[in-house]
């Protein structure tokens, strides 16, 4: 079918902002040629794309459907174009990472340093998301790379992962627990401890619950959050026993100390991943260097 390029990015910007009003301020056309396009690509599909009304627009279940295949490509394209504009001179451009809270904040810092001292004019994007949404973002060219924890059943669909570090993760109590100080608890003990730990969408969460369920055991946590940040705060005043990954604990923490276990449990890894769709920019290779 033959249909005008433009005619789908008036689609996308539509059904982007849900206005036919704000589609029309970004593309620099007026809204009666917005609503013109959008009409001559309904006719061209035979298919209503918008139910329009005085107060909002809405996507017909047809129109969402064109939706999830336009707007990765026309983010595809539009990565393109700045790569091409951006190639080598890096006088500006983006670096979009995709990265949890985690990640971003005991991680990636000192690397965002580095990469901003080296290219001081590259704009910075870091999207804050869970390791399973991050992966989303790659495949649909939101960002450049994405930085998470493994194992990560979902970047079986990406084709290139490596490696920056190895890490473990950690039981940390306050002095309330201090009894335990010195000790080696099997899984079966903390059972009978408040366990705190992060919620169940979290990669670390499947992680510690496949661990006591190889064990025969039924992890049922005290408190779940979506913070490692408030974990090690409720660790501090001794509402419980926190389960976090070791780089998240400060190297001269002095309330808190690491419960050992009898169990190993097994090492994690942080990975960059990156898709292959399109070739990466200097900067983002730059990026990628320094991490691994």
């Amino acid at each position: 079918m033959d249909i005008n390029y433009e005619l789908y990015k008036v689609f996308y910007y539509v059904a982007k902002t849900l206005s036919f009003s704000e589609a029309s301020k970004k593309l620099f056309i007026s809204q009666s040629a917005v609503s013109q396009s959008i009409k001559a690509l309904e006719k061209k599909l035979d298919q209503t794309l918008f139910i329009r009304s005085t107060k909002r627009v809405k996507m017909t279940p047809e129109g969402e459907i064109l939706f999830k295949h336009i707007e990765p490509a026309i983010n595809l394209i539009i990565r393109g174009e700045n790569q091409i504009m951006d190639a080598k001179a890096l006088n500006g451009g983006q670096l979009r990472i995709g990265a949890s809270d985690t990640i971003c904040r005991y991680y990636l810092v000192p690397y965002l340093k580095e990469f901003h001292e080296h290219f001081p004019n590259v704009h910075i994007k870091v999207t804050n998301a869970t390791s399973a949404r991050c992966v989303d973002l790659l495949e649909n060219e939101l960002v450049d790379l994405i930085v998470t924890n493994s194992p990560n059943p979902r970047m079986n669909a990406i084709h290139n992962v490596r490696k920056v570090r190895e890490f473990h993760d950690v039981f940390i109590a306050n002095d309330n627990f201090s009894h335990l100080k010195n000790k080696r608890l099997e899984l079966a003990e903390l059972l009978s401890y408040p366990i705190l730990m992060l919620d169940k969408v979290s990669l670390t969460s499947e992680f510690l619950h496949s661990l006591f369920q190889q064990h025969q055991l039924d992890l049922v946590p005290e408190i779940e959050l979506s913070s490692n940040d408030l974990l090690i705060d409720l660790a501090r005043i001794g509402l419980g026993i926190a389960f976090i990954p070791d780089f998240c604990l400060p190297e001269k923490e002095s309330d808190l100390f690491i419960i050992r276990t009898r169990e190993i449990l097994p090492s994690r890894q942080i990975v960059v991943g990156y898709n292959n769709k399109v070739p990466l920019s200097e900067a983002a290779q730059y990026f990628i260097d320094i991490l691994v």
